[in-house]
């Protein structure tokens, strides 16, 4: 049997990207979480916070160091399996990813540097601005990532050039502010939140559950931080999402009927909360359905029309005609429709929990926290939530807009690299899955380890005293 090298290709990229997101999120937010207890530590003199500054600090460059080492497998998978691809869009992705390099994470990794290192080195205020301009650095990062990505789903600011056959960039402020990455950019990074904010009161309630008797009241701290995090970015995800789901309709419209698994046009279009059909989506009786909720989502009015699966595909032949092979303008709609349900489902689930803890650690002494296997496998099923969440909602997004990789300008049956065959590509493909296999129990056997240490013991004395020999254990365990 003959490999085929695109399905292949898009299997490795799938798989590695998904993974390399798994670490995106945690990173932003989780910096800006260990910059805000940096900051309670340097105005109150708490050493409670310092000492949980330490300790999510670890967990943070942990996973900092993790999203470095598979983020740069996504630049060499462009040149392996999608130099076609390259090619065409190489002057426009050329630009925010240089940026991005050069500027966004030489911010991240000095800084970041300088915090690890500057512990007892750096006058306090100064080592306290290091840790708030590499978390900046991830925000920036993430900005112009995300406007390359946008370009994909909505083209703008270039130029055909058909004597090259390349997309010409003509205006980088228009691919910067493009209306998709201005819409991706807050939902993203409210979403990062979410996952940091899920990881923080996780980790602390479940310290909390199984060492009741260590460290209860810090912990306490860190849970309601986590909990208060991830209810506010939850809203903020869901206010953010709604706009995005509007700029998506009008850019990519095949993109929300397919979440709808919407085959035909309707005005008003309802929202199925559950459904069950046939495999290939073509079938469908909704169980659960809230009137008119697509046609808001999609346009903000509840009587509103929204077009279906099957009448774009009517357009999308009459406008694109065969650029795709056979014709076929319609993602896979299963993927779609429930990738879409559970980034929502998984996201909510992670906010009611959120709402429990604040309920359960209420009191001087937190006795809503019980110490039984329930409470810890909570614990343990909260950071998932939204980490998930995040994940489904970027395979959504990508799985979505098929059969094309950039919209309307380029299918992904033409971006692989003609000169790759199936069996090259299943190679590297299991290659990276062994690799990355290996990295995962790393990266989880290091968390765990640290989680269960617990906080760090750092009095005044050592947190203020630059040469006492204790601090500097500390900071080479960073």
């Amino acid at each position: 049997m003959e490999l085929d090298a695109l399905d292949l290709a898009r299997w490795q990229f799938g798989i590695t990207t998904v993974y390399h997101f798994l670490f995106v999120p945690l990173t932003i937010g989780l910096s800006f979480l260990v910059a805000g207890l940096h900051t309670a530590w340097h105005r109150t003199g708490d050493v409670e916070w310092l000492r949980l500054t330490k300790f999510f600090g670890k967990l943070f460059l942990i996973n900092f160091a993790m999203g470095v080492v598979t983020g740069i497998v996504q630049e060499f998978q462009f040149g392996m399996n999608w130099s076609t691809y390259s090619r065409f869009v190489g002057d426009i992705f050329g630009a925010p990813l240089a940026v991005e390099g050069l500027l966004a994470f030489f911010l991240e990794s000095t800084f970041l540097g300088l915090w690890i290192f500057g512990w007892g080195r750096l006058p306090r205020g100064v080592h306290l601005a290091t840790i708030w301009l590499a978390a900046t650095g991830t925000l920036l990062s993430a900005y112009f990532i995300l406007a390359a990505n946008s370009w994909m789903q909505n083209p703008v600011g270039y130029e055909f050039n058909p004597d090259t056959g390349r997309a010409e960039l003509t205006n980088f402020a228009a691919v910067l502010t493009n209306q998709v990455t201005l819409a991706t950019f807050p939902h993203t990074i409210a979403g990062a939140f979410m996952t940091a904010g899920g990881f923080v009161a996780g980790i602390a309630l479940w310290r909390m559950a199984r060492r009741p008797d260590v460290d209860r009241m810090t912990y306490k701290r860190a849970a309601k931080l986590g909990a208060i995090t991830l209810l506010v970015s939850g809203a903020a995800v869901v206010v953010t999402g709604d706009f995005q789901g509007k700029i998506m309709t009008e850019v990519q419209p095949m993109k929300m009927a397919a979440a709808e698994a919407l085959y035909e046009t309707a005005a008003p279009a309802d929202f199925s909360v559950l459904t069950v059909g046939t495999l290939d989506g073509s079938e469908a009786n909704d169980i659960i359905t809230v009137p008119g909720l697509l046609s808001y989502l999609a346009t903000g009015d509840f009587d509103a029309e929204v077009k279906g699966i099957n009448n774009l595909q009517e357009e999308y032949q009459q406008t694109y005609g065969t650029l795709v092979p056979g014709g076929d303008y319609t993602p896979n709609i299963p993927i779609a429709y429930w990738s879409f349900r559970f980034m929502m489902g998984l996201g909510f689930a992670g906010m009611l929990i959120g709402l429990w803890i604040l309920w359960a650690i209420r009191g001087p002494q937190a006795a809503g926290v019980g110490t039984g296997r329930w409470t810890a496998g909570v614990a343990i099923l909260l950071p998932l939530l939204p980490l998930l969440a995040n994940s489904f909602g970027w395979i959504f997004t990508e799985m979505a807009r098929q059969p094309w990789i950039v919209f309307g300008l380029m299918p992904t049956s033409l971006a692989v690299s003609p000169g790759v065959s199936g069996g090259e590509v299943l190679a590297t493909l299991v290659g990276f899955t062994l690799l990355y296999g290996l990295l995962a129990v790393v990266e989880v056997g290091l968390i765990v380890r640290y989680v269960k240490a617990g906080l760090p013991d750092v009095s005044r004395e050592q947190a203020d005293t630059p040469d006492n020999e204790a601090d500097r254990t500390l900071t080479f365990a960073y």
